[in-house]
């Protein structure tokens, strides 16, 4: 792990299902619990990472999770190659150096040894790390949830209820402007239909094609799909509607090439929406976990009480406390 020391990023993260994930990723801390920040050199904090064990590795996604400790507490670290950007092909080819591996006819591989600043690796460190955070970051199987209206109202509602405290407070730090000012893209500070729209932790800010913004809404009271109804449906139309408008104006992508979609489960709850790019296939995009804003801000029209009183599917992860719930209550 010391190869890693040098020259890359230190991102602090939050906690989200996001990641091979990352729908953002941050350090799902106690606030009774003091934070690391400040006690070093984010340049060589990975110096003294002792590496446990690999949690999860992906060939096809390029990427591996791996749990370990820094000064005696667990963390963990997520490596990602970057893509390779369009822009940089000419420095690419014109600065590297290749190594033959093997020539049949016209046919040949090579090792590529590019520049440096275009062989960086992204990475990301939970530190403190829980446990949940160690086994969010495990391979594990999931499990399809039905949840009707009681099944939230005694199951879904009370978990939220006491887990909902810890896992929010950067948020608000985001909409007090305490935290990620220079990040955001847009905000509207009405009250009730007002929003901040910045990038998620996950996207590099470099590659359009793996575009992804977070709409953190300003109201404090909204939990997740469960608690919206008819009367919300001005706010998800300004989200809708002035989300694309910044991401044109920021990014040149229009309306018709982006994903904007709500989670649920959500990974904190605190009312979000997610802007993707609409070729790219980000962790919590499918059909189980994603619902659309424009079928949303529909199905409020048609039954202004849609996402109270409708029965809802959604996967969980076998060490997720909320199955463990709904198997306690014989609901699995």
């Amino acid at each position: 792990m010391a190869a890693i020391c040098d020259k890359r990023k230190f991102v602090a993260v939050e906690n989200e299902e996001i990641l091979p994930n990352a729908k953002r990723v941050k350090a799902d801390i106690d606030q009774n619990q003091e934070t690391a920040e400040g006690d070093f050199e984010p340049e060589s904090v990975l110096c003294g990472f002792q590496t446990r064990e690999v949690l999860k590795h992906s060939a096809r996604e390029k990427n591996i999770f791996i749990h370990g400790q820094i000064d005696g507490q667990d963390a963990v670290v997520i490596l990602e190659t970057n893509p390779i950007q369009e822009n940089s092909l000419g420095e690419l080819f014109s600065g590297s150096t290749l190594k033959l591996e093997m020539k049949n006819d016209i046919y040949s591989t090579y090792q590529l040894q590019a520049p440096p600043h275009l062989n960086e690796i992204k990475t990301t460190l939970v530190w403190p790390a829980t446990k949940k955070h160690v086994n969010k970051f495990k391979h594990q199987e999931s499990f399809l949830v039905e949840e009707t209206k009681e099944d939230y109202s005694t199951i879904t509602l009370p978990y939220i209820l006491l887990k909902r405290g810890l896992n929010v407070q950067w948020v608000y730090n985001i909409l007090e402007k305490k935290e990620e000012v220079d990040r955001i893209v847009y905000e509207d500070p009405d009250p009730n239909l007002g929003f901040v729209l910045l990038p998620d932790m996950k996207w590099d800010q470099k590659n359009v094609d793996t575009l992804y913004l977070i709409a953190i809404v300003h109201q404090r009271d909204l939990k997740s799909l469960r608690d919206l109804t008819s009367e919300h449906i001005p706010l998800l139309l300004n989200i809708f509607n002035k989300g694309q408008v910044a991401i044109l104006d920021r990014y040149k992508l229009p309306a018709n090439k982006l994903r904007v979609y709500l989670h649920y489960q959500p990974s904190y709850y605190h009312l979000h929406v997610h802007f993707t790019k609409l070729d790219y296939d980000p962790p919590g995009c499918s059909v189980e976990r994603a619902h659309l804003l424009a079928n949303v801000i529909q199905n409020l029209h048609n039954d202004p009480e849609y996402y109270k009183t409708w029965t809802m599917y959604f996967p969980l992860r076998e060490s997720d406390e909320l199955l463990g719930k709904f198997k306690k209550a014989g609901r699995l």
